[in-house]
């Protein structure tokens, strides 16, 4: 190994954003950084800047420089950090439908660097016209095991590599028993049975269905036992009007609450101690790490089994909370997306769920939960992730290298005309 540290490429989320996709890039940067033979140029997109001038990263330096940016960036700007950065491999995250103009340009990246697709897509049918794209990649490293299936067969001569998300326990772990008291009563929900839905509030995340069968359980329970807390953006443009929503269905005298401020991890973390369940039910969902930080909290969660969620709420023996099985799955599609399954359950199964879970004893509940914990910790630990990103890129520049050894890569192919 030479002095020469590996120059990598990423564009994503902005890695300092509070999304999952920033969240989880963050993380892989900063592991391939505490190594010291790395070095990160990245390009942080998905949300609006008010400046873009490259900005150093203050505890790694010159090792690590973001550049703000609309949407994900343009191919004139990719062709320009070419030029003068040389990366050894550009690394990019989230759904396909961002990439088109980034595999389009395949061809001028790679025949100087890997291009690695850290990968996500939420459902079946096989996605038989993402076949070209993923062959526009040196490596693919699938988020769920859903994910990793459907490139094995979609483009099996893609090398593919399941790495699948992680927590970082130093802030999502459970509290003690007394903070957690004191925390409930702080809010006053002493006396509550609380459920927690952390998501953005948008058409997949079915946030408005989750309030109208929230009103049919809390109709059988009682409306003073229950507590729906919704940390999302309640006015987001891409889903519904949920303070709205809460007057029309009557729901607005404390049953549900909405906490519409970013938070940081330690305050997400009190959430999802306070709240006796964590709920997911979206139509679609690549991975869901609300519930799987629930989880680590030790907060058992009710969830679509679609996705990501599936692997999740069960190893496949064990239950670490309820899973909801789909009532029907459509087949929908845009232009972009030709076909895909959409997971819809039924109020009946939800409200359901809700009254399994609020019957249990507390017990039972702490018995799902500290399984939960386990199963984070076996399959999803934050070591695990950290490690593994830094043995997949290692081997990555080694067996692909880069510029002056590049291998592994064709820029034409040969074909029979007939």
């Amino acid at each position: 190994m030479t002095d020469k540290k590996i120059k990598v490429l990423t564009i994503s989320d902005h890695p300092l954003s509070p999304s999952g996709v920033g969240t989880q890039t963050k993380y892989m940067i900063e592991a391939l950084l505490k190594t010291g033979r790395y070095k990160v140029f990245s390009l942080g997109g998905a949300v609006k800047h008010q400046k873009y001038d490259p900005h150093k990263v203050d505890q790694y330096g010159d090792d690590w420089i973001v550049q703000p940016v609309d949407g994900y960036g343009q191919q004139e700007h990719i062709r320009s950090l070419i030029r003068s950065f040389k990366p050894d491999m550009v690394w990019f995250m989230t759904d396909p439908r961002f990439w088109e103009w980034l595999w389009a340009m395949d061809n001028e990246i790679r025949k100087n660097c890997p291009l690695v697709y850290y990968h996500v897509w939420d459902n079946y049918p096989y996605p038989t016209y993402n076949d070209k794209y993923y062959k526009s990649n040196d490596v693919i490293v699938s988020i769920s095991k859903v994910t990793h299936d459907i490139v094995n067969n979609v483009a099996p001569e893609v090398e593919n590599i399941y790495h699948p998300h992680a927590v970082n326990d130093q802030f999502f772990r459970k509290m003690s028993d007394e903070d957690i008291s004191d925390a409930r009563k702080k809010n006053g929900l002493e006396d509550k049975f609380v459920f927690l839905w952390n998501n953005r509030n948008a058409r997949r995340k079915q946030s408005g269905s989750l309030i109208y069968w929230f009103k049919d359980f809390c109709d059988k329970v009682g409306h003073d036992k229950a507590v729906l807390i919704m940390h999302t953006d309640p006015k987001d443009p891409y889903g519904q009007d949920l303070e709205q929503l809460l007057v029309e269905f009557e729901m607005n005298k404390g049953q549900v609450r909405l906490s519409k401020n970013k938070v940081s991890p330690a305050d997400l973390a009190v959430m999802y101690n306070i709240a006796d369940c964590t709920v997911n039910i979206s139509d679609a969902e690549g991975f869901g790490l609300a519930t799987l930080e629930s989880l680590s909290c030790e907060t058992p969660i009710i969830v679509t089994m679609t996705g990501g969620l599936q692997e999740q709420v069960t190893d496949g023996e064990k239950w670490f909370g309820i899973g909801i099985e789909p009532s029907s799955k459509s087949v929908i599609g845009s232009q972009q997306v030709p076909f895909i399954y959409e997971d819809r359950v039924s109020g009946a199964d939800v409200v359901n769920a809700f009254e399994k879970m609020y019957n249990m004893s507390k017990e039972e509940r702490e018995n799902l939960g500290k399984l939960g914990r386990q199963h984070v910790e076996n399959n999803y630990n934050f070591k695990k992730y950290e490690d593994g990103w830094v043995e997949i890129m290692d081997n990555i520049h080694e067996k692909h290298g880069s510029w002056t050894n590049r291998k592994n890569y064709k820029s034409w192919q040969l074909s029979n005309i007939n």
